[in-house]
């Protein structure tokens, strides 16, 4: 029997994939190298002693600008970027936000190269990704692999606040202790996401590049800090029973199950168990829905919140206050 019947022989069509495939991951990081450095970072640890941390962070403009996750910067105010071409510069750390595990750092040198930032709503699971970092500080590390899921929930923290980044993209690119911070592209070689953790045996998460993390982007180029607007309320998903969804056009809210005393939400009427439907006329199904809404241009600016309480439907006007640090 030949051995093309045994299948030991590739296709013309095997041939051809493998030729595609290789040349997609290469094509990226070709592309990408060059934007993507490894970072050193000194902070205090215990006793006053120096501690350091690594990870990855991506250039994003010719003057310095390199994205990174806020975790791997912690409390550091500087440190060091190795680019690809072994040139070690210093950075300052222009701000971080721990509520959407983003940070941001200026280099100080010349001669960088900024990668393109792409969209991450328009991924589509099973969609080639190349992941470009530093792990376990072997700097200039590329991996590949797909989009495994989308629309994945991550916590994260800052202080006492606790909040959950939306979309996250999970991906089975091979992911180590250094990845973080660095990219995650798609075969264009078009930055769509910063890998932040490690979720399991291959499994990795990136924060996703999209409106709402450009605009955290835009906030600490321009403030060093994100402002947040704050209402004070825990609240998850209900499905209205059938005569609410007749009455009110709606088929789910957020169920209120917490009203921070004296907060925003409870000066202006809202009670436990109440469900709200809108904000400013814009529906909201999901505690993420809510949290797209509360950024800086609604500090202290007056909100009309539709709620169903027993069987009414109320418009309430709330002012939310800025979130504390």
């Amino acid at each position: 029997m030949a051995t093309d019947q045994l299948g030991l022989t590739p296709t013309p069509s095997d041939a051809e994939a493998l030729d595609a495939y290789s040349t997609v991951v290469t094509s990226v990081a070709d592309r990408l190298l060059p934007s993507v450095v490894q970072l050193r970072v000194m902070g205090r640890g215990g006793r006053g002693r120096e501690a350091g941390g690594a990870g990855s962070g991506v250039v994003i403009t010719p003057d310095g600008f390199v994205l990174t996750a806020a975790h791997v910067l912690g409390k550091a105010t500087s440190g060091v970027a190795t680019l690809s071409d072994g040139r070690e510069l210093p950075f300052d750390v222009a701000g971080t936000d721990g509520l959407s595990d983003l940070g941001l750092v200026r280099v100080r040198g010349d001669g960088l190269t900024a990668a393109e930032l792409g969209d991450a709503e328009h991924l589509r699971i099973g969609e080639l990704v190349v992941a470009v970092g530093s792990p376990m500080g072997l700097a200039g590390s590329v991996t590949a692999g797909v989009v495994s899921a989308l629309d994945r929930s991550l916590p994260a923290r800052s202080g006492s606040m606790v909040r959950v980044v939306e979309n996250v993209i999970q991906t089975d690119a091979a992911l180590n202790p250094g990845n973080s911070g660095g990219a995650l592209a798609d075969r264009r070689g078009r930055v769509i996401g910063i890998n932040t953790a490690v979720a399991g045996m291959g499994l990795g998460l990136a924060v996703p590049i999209n409106e709402a993390s450009r605009r955290i982007i835009a906030a600490l180029m321009r403030d060093g800090r994100v402002r947040r607007a704050y209402l004070g309320i825990a609240g998850s998903p209900r499905v209205l029973a059938p005569r609410d969804r007749v009455a009110t056009g709606r088929e789910s809210g957020v169920h209120v199950a917490e009203v921070i005393a004296d907060g925003p939400a409870a000066k202006g009427g809202i009670r436990a168990d109440d469900v709200i439907l809108e904000v400013h006329g814009k529906p909201v199904t999901t505690a993420a829905d809510l949290q797209r809404l509360m950024y800086d241009d609604a500090i202290g600016r007056g909100i009309t919140v539709r709620v169903q309480r027993g069987g009414q439907t109320l418009d309430l006007d709330v002012t939310p206050v800025e979130l504390p640090d």
